[in-house]
């Protein structure tokens, strides 16, 4: 077995250890902490023992595995950051959803090697299903099978499916931008978190915007998007493996017209 594919397989090792520490939790009276400053004025950020759970089992098997590799998790935060292979950690994107009882949250695990996302997945225990990218090529398993991803094509916005987390996240210029954006969509939805860019290399969603990310929202799914013919880049059109504000595209000629349009176009 090649390098590559041993670090693809450990994607699978990382996400089942992942999950046994989550599902117990899900859907029960488990306490939840708020990671928000007191007086900080910024949004409710709630933090769960199954987040902090899951990070630490992959943790542990990536220090056991592959003590050599960095680390980057949302709970815990940076550990040899300067390897050449750092893998990047969400336990849980979308904990909102995750104590509201839903399904749309997943676990997030990337891989970088010298800064640029190469591997990622994401997983989610409770149905069982599985995306994941090396950004030449991705794929699914789930309950439906197994299958290549490929994203759909959508040359035009008013064709298009647009996702957000919730226009709330945008302010002031950045709301104006994103409202152009979405006036011009055939569908706008919201919510779903890592669930609606994983949506786009599947072929059912078009766009996805937002801002805010943080590094370890975004590493694991782009290679998932490009995998399966897509394209994410920040705003002005430019990798975006530090997060900040993101566009995920399944069409090239879409991606541009959104992008001029964030800029005022």
């Amino acid at each position: 077995m090649s390098a590559e594919n041993s670090l693809a397989n450990f994607l699978d090792v990382l996400a089942d250890a992942a999950g046994r520490a989550i599902l117990p939790h899900f859907r029960t009276a488990m306490a939840v902490e708020d990671k928000t400053a007191a007086g900080s004025g910024k949004a409710y950020d709630p933090v769960t023992i199954a987040d902090r759970a899951a990070e630490a089992a992959m943790r542990a098997l990536i220090g056991l595995h592959h003590p050599s590799h960095g680390i980057l998790g949302e709970e815990f935060g940076p550990e040899r950051t300067d390897a050449e292979h750092v893998w990047v950690l969400d336990p849980i994107d979308g904990t909102r959803a995750f104590i509201s009882g839903l399904p749309v949250w997943g676990t997030l695990i990337g891989l970088t090697r010298d800064g640029v996302p190469n591997l990622g997945m994401m997983y989610q225990p409770f149905t069982g299903e599985r995306f994941a990218g090396d950004g030449r090529r991705a794929w699914y398993r789930g309950p439906d099978g197994t299958r290549t991803l490929r994203a759909r094509p959508c040359a035009e916005l008013s064709d298009a499916v647009l996702f957000t987390t919730t226009p709330a996240l945008f302010k002031g210029a950045a709301r104006e931008a994103y409202d152009r954006v979405e006036s011009r969509v055939r569908l706008a939805r919201y919510g779903c978190d890592c669930y609606a860019y994983c949506m786009v290399a599947a072929g059912h969603v078009d766009v996805v915007v937002e801002t805010g990310l943080q590094a370890y929202d975004i590493v694991p799914l782009i290679p998932v998007i490009e995998g399966a013919g897509g394209i994410v880049t920040d705003w002005a059109g430019n990798p975006a493996p530090q997060g900040g504000s993101v566009v995920a595209s399944g069409d090239r000629r879409l991606h541009a017209q959104v992008l001029a349009l964030l800029a005022g176009g």
